[in-house]
């Protein structure tokens, strides 16, 4: 079992606040060109390892010696939690094969491209929806609010069958979870509100399985009299919190570098077909979920020449990796024509999101509409006077003001 870590020891702490919405810490950089794989010591007091280059995050996140299982007492937590908690696997993010394989296999095929690209038309009338809000109200405008969160709030309410008016909740409890600022009770009380709800909306669905994910899931299920609802309840909660969290904050930086970068501007409005090379390059680029992918090793492991022993802790820093000029030339640069598609911003091996299709639509559609329905749309304050989310286990914007 790993110890908590020693006062007298040299590791530095993780993880390190960004400070610029486009530049990663500068000690990850610093690491990944002299010890890329290193010691570092988690805000619980506890060690663990780091990985910095692409190459070893790549094959980290396809070994099946480091487990995903958040139940392990050993697996690394970036703040406290309860054990009741740490029981709750999040459904398939916490799992290893073969329980993993079985669970994402019969979920999968809800994700498909093609399912995915049968939504565009619903998800273009929820953006316009959005963005007709915003022009009608006063400037400026907050895009977070206005645009950022309530596009994927409202696409994945629909997608698994959550009543959007509840999104309010949902959002506030996901946010407080992720922060590692607040006190664990906090945390803890946001989790369990938010478990609890999904529990009832389980129920409902059983009474009535409506056409959603949940409701097709139940009847799936019950054909193989396999249903198991423990598991489509942590289901709900895992896609409900990452489907729009995530997207919700790369929509928010894409549009910034969108609005300051003219060049990528010209390029998403002159050459529609270009749109995915630009979204792969801003996701490459931002990589907002570059802490939160950790395992921990069953059995000795070496990565990048390192023995990592069973027991201890890794997180494999996706953001490090997809700046990694071993990996992509010029990685500080955001290079549409480099065909970023082998980027991590997703993840990578049996982990990959299952979610990745959706949110390529969704940003490819608020990107051109935003652009397209508001040409003159700018920054209503200095790029560098902008609140961060710094404090989250994902990275994003508070606000960004704008106007037109």
């Amino acid at each position: 079992m790993t110890e908590p870590h020693d006062e007298g020891s040299s590791a530095p702490a993780f993880p390190v606040p960004r400070t610029c919405p486009y530049r990663l810490p500068d000690e990850y950089v610093g690491l990944r060109e002299s010890e890329p794989v290193s010691k570092v010591t988690l805000p619980t007091g506890r060690e663990a390892w780091i990985l910095t280059r692409y190459e070893d995050v790549r094959a980290a996140l396809n070994d099946p010696r480091l487990s995903s299982d958040r139940g392990d007492p050993d697996y690394p937590m970036l703040v406290e939690i309860a054990k009741s908690d740490k029981d709750s696997n999040l459904s398939i993010a916490g799992m290893d094969a073969p329980e993993h394989t079985r669970a994402r296999g019969a979920v999968v095929g809800e994700f498909t491209v093609r399912r995915m690209e049968a939504m565009r038309p619903r998800i273009q009338a929820i953006v316009d929806q959005c963005v007709d809000a915003m022009l009608a109200g006063p400037k400026p405008a907050d895009l977070v609010r206005a645009v950022s969160f309530p596009v994927p709030s409202l696409v994945i309410c629909e997608l698994l069958g959550v009543p959007y008016t509840d999104h309010a909740f949902f959002e506030d409890r996901t946010s407080t979870m992720l922060s590692m600022t607040l006190p664990p009770l906090t945390r803890q009380r946001a989790f369990k509100e938010l478990q609890a709800y999904l529990d009832e909306l389980v129920t409902s669905k059983e009474k009535d399985p409506t056409d959603d994910l949940l409701g097709r899931q139940i009847v799936k299920a019950r054909k193989k009299d396999a249903y198991d609802r423990d598991a489509l309840a942590d289901l709900a909660f895992l896609l409900l919190t990452a489907g729009h969290d995530t997207t919700g904050n790369m929509i928010s930086l894409g549009t910034l570098a969108l609005l300051e970068r003219p060049e990528l501007r010209a390029r998403l409005l002159d050459d529609p077909a270009g749109t995915p090379d630009v979204v792969e390059e801003l996701l490459r680029y931002f990589t907002i979920t570059d802490i939160i992918t950790a395992r921990v090793a069953k059995e000795d492991v070496e990565i990048g020449g390192r023995t990592i022993r069973a027991g201890e802790g890794v997180f494999a820093l996706g953001g490090a990796a997809n700046r990694d000029p071993a990996a992509f030339a010029n990685p500080e640069e955001i290079d549409v024509e480099r065909g970023a598609r082998q980027h991590l911003a997703f993840g990578y091996g049996p982990h990959q999101c299952l979610g990745q299709s959706l949110a390529r639509i969704e940003l490819e559609i608020v990107y051109t509409t935003l652009l397209r329905r508001i040409p003159d749309l700018r920054l209503a304050t200095e790029a560098d006077s902008l609140p961060l989310k710094n404090d989250v286990a994902i990275f994003g914007l508070r606000e960004l003001p704008v106007t037109w």
